[in-house]
């Protein structure tokens, strides 16, 4: 048995799979040449990278995060859902691969199968590459030599599957006259790209691959991600083929490339299908939908396909980053202003349209029909924390911990075996918003959601410490133990917090000998009195209980910079920082100009946005009313929903009669079957609207 790996309905054996991962595996390792080099796992172990670490290391950030394979979880909230991803989320959906001929689709590319193309999506692939990804980091923190064996038979079949060139696409090898679905057109490779998603394929092979990589030290998913690079690079660029991928996500794959090797090549190349975005030449352009309609340097809205979007967005952070490029540097700037001041819900999620999952207008952000992709959340974090990267600035942090409590964690169910693809930010009880159901689905026949929250929640504590030169950046209080490095010093920092239900958070400094920096501690935007970084959403009434910040017990003085109260000094072992975030409940009102927000008001306490279902509020809560002067109380309840802090109060319902509230927190609703929910409630009996 696979480390106790569970599903809801059976245990998942790994050994039961291999059979069918292997398929006639000693073939597959003669075809795969030196792609499957280096069979002797080294996890746990520091890998051998090829070239100088000083090259690889590189990150072109002024800042850098903490990886989060030197952060040990203690909390009783991570910890929780990291574990459940890698007992039940990543084997379910190797099981599901399985299951619906993903992996088989390898094998039937490589020969050692016959038959036709399983599925109905060109980016079949992408769902087992980010599956392994998520494999991978897991295999970092817990090593699990049958994990680790069953991800080597799977790379077998790639292996396989990679034609002598590099090129690596199942569908177009299986039957390049065949198409996976009615909207792709059959032809050969690189045939209308706006739709094939062949680059796309390639840009998670490639995420997939440097994972692995890191995780195992060894090359044979590293290998077959560098030889189709190295043909991608000889078929594009200047003077060869123009077009650029209809689906981003490469440029980020190709950055890492660049980092494992330090071959300007893939940087290069990143940076042409980013520049040639917008640039008629050779191509049709695409059109807003995949943000092909100017140069991005030339763009300053989000438009069109949110996660594509936030991708491409991520890629050009990492260009400005790496290239010092002052002019995608103010693009990202203003693209990153453009989504926060008017079209990110209060969730943290982004794309209001399910038509071409995209952004609105300005202030567009309807509830009922919001569309919130789990992906476009994911990538929003992904964004956001480059973005405070380049930048060091809180502001950053904070979109990034809204998106992750609440319009991410949200996409996968406590049990990590069911799933929102769209995140509704109200429910009646009758419209199928998620994939044409009314509640969470075990699959979706694009599984791009699930997937993608294997391959991101392993990664989670990356985003907890920073370090800049000789100062530490604490992003995020998670309960946790790490060790960090000045120099040839080092320090342990531990964090005591049971946040986010508490706001007290204990950071324990002990380094080895006492020494001088700086401790940069992040002052969340909500507790500052201003829950977003923009006019887009404001506090109804701003409490004026302040944080306090104390070191050894004494109270310390400090004022913010760009976010953050900042303790430069003389630290010595046993030193202690205590923070205290004061928790009220906040009633949330958006800018006058969403419409559908109008009157209305949404709670919040700490970092957690909060809602009322149907199960907890006698099956209604559409006809529920918050009076200005409702008063809130909290209560924890660890038997509820994993355990969870939930608002209570007396509130009215449309005849003006009191009604009990109870209000939980919006990443845990449709837990208990579809009804009515509501992320932002009246405040006056009359606004409701009358039948």
């Amino acid at each position: 048995m696979l480390g106790g790996y569970r599903q809801g309905m059976e245990m998942m054996d790994y050994r039961r799979l291999l059979p069918q991962a292997i398929g006639l595996v000693g073939v597959v390792v003669l075809m795969a040449g030196c792609a499957c080099v280096a069979p002797t796992s080294t996890l746990g172990q520091t890998p051998h990278w090829p070239t100088e670490e000083s090259k690889l290391e590189q990150t072109g950030y002024p800042i850098s995060a903490v990886p989060f394979t030197e952060i040990q979880l203690t909390d009783s909230f991570w910890s929780k859902r990291v574990s459940t991803n890698r007992t039940i989320t990543i084997p379910f959906g190797f099981k599901k691969c399985e299951e619906e001929g993903r992996i088989r689709n390898f094998a039937r590319a490589g020969g050692l199968l016959d038959g036709e193309y399983e599925g109905f999506m060109p980016f079949d692939d992408t769902d087992v590459y980010k599956i392994i990804e998520g494999a991978s980091y897991s295999l970092q923190t817990n090593p699990d030599s049958e994990l680790d064996q069953y991800v080597d038979d799977i790379i077998a079949k790639i292996a396989a599957a990679q034609e002598e060139d590099g090129y690596l696409t199942t569908w177009k090898s299986i039957n390049p006259n065949s198409t996976p679905a009615s909207w792709v057109e059959p032809g050969p490779r690189w045939h209308d790209l706006k739709i094939s998603h062949e680059l796309y394929n390639a840009g998670h092979l490639y995420e997939a691959a440097y994972a692995h990589y890191r995780a195992t030290g060894k090359r044979n998913l590293l290998n077959i991600a560098l030889k189709n690079a190295d043909l991608i690079a000889d078929t594009f660029g200047p003077h060869k083929l123009l077009a650029p991928p209809g689906h981003q996500i490469i440029e980020t794959g190709l950055v890492k490339l660049y980092r494992v090797t330090g071959q300007e090549k893939y940087l290069d190349l990143a940076k042409f299908f980013l520049d040639q975005r917008g640039n008629s030449e050779g191509y049709k352009l695409y059109g807003s939908y995949s943000q092909d309609h100017k140069p991005v340097v030339e763009q300053n809205e989000a438009v069109g396909h949110a996660v594509r979007a936030a991708y491409m967005y991520s890629g050009m952070a990492d260009i400005a980053a790496l290239r010092r490029d002052s002019l995608y540097l103010k693009a990202v700037d203003q693209i990153w202003e453009n989504v926060v001041s008017k079209k990110m819900y209060i969730t943290g999620g982004i794309g209001s349209r399910h038509k071409g999952e995209s952004f609105g207008d300005n202030y567009e952000l309807p509830n009922l029909t919001s569309y919130c992709e789990t992906c476009g959340a994911i990538a929003n974090i992904y964004w956001n924390h480059r973005m405070f990267l380049l930048h060091g600035d809180a502001k950053y942090i904070d979109v990034l911990e809204r998106t992750l409590y609440n319009g991410m964690i949200s996409g996968v169910s406590l049990t990590g075996d069911t799933f929102f693809y769209a995140n509704s930010l109200e429910s009646d009880g009758k419209y199928a918003f998620n994939q044409g159901a009314l509640t969470r689905k075990p699959w979706f026949t694009c599984s791009c959601c699930p997937t993608n929250v294997t391959r991101f929640m392993p990664s989670v504590p990356d985003y907890i410490y920073a370090l800049h030169n000789d100062s530490l950046f604490v992003n995020l209080f998670v309960a946790s133990t790490t060790h960090v490095h000045f120099g040839k010093s080092s320090i342990e920092v531990t964090q005591a917090t049971n946040y986010p239900w508490d706001g007290k958070i204990e950071i324990r400094i002990d380094p080895e000998s006492s020494m001088t920096f700086a401790m940069n501690i992040r002052i969340p935007g909500w507790a500052l009195g201003k829950p977003v970084p923009s006019d887009l959403y404001h506090y109804l009434k701003v409490k004026s209980k302040q944080y306090t910040l104390n070191v050894n017990g004494e109270p310390v003085q400090s004022e913010l910079h760009k976010g953050y109260a900042t303790i430069h000094r003389k630290w010595s072992a046993g030193d202690v920082i205590e923070l205290n975030l004061p928790m009220p409940v906040h009633r949330v009102q958006a800018h006058r100009s969403v419409k559908d927000d109008i009157g209305k008001v949404a709670l919040e306490r700490g970092p957690i946005v909060y809602c009322a279902e149907w199960a907890d509020n006698g099956g209604k809560v559409l006809d529920l009313v918050i009076p200005d002067e409702a008063q809130f109380k909290i209560e924890h309840r660890e038997d509820l929903l994993g355990g969870m802090s939930i608002i209570q109060g007396d509130v009215l319902n449309e005849t003006g009669q009191r009604k009990q509230l109870t209000a939980i927190p919006y990443y845990a609703w449709s837990h208990r079957g579809a009804g009515e929910m509501a992320v932002w409630l009246e405040r006056k009996a009359s606004s409701l609207p009358t039948n």
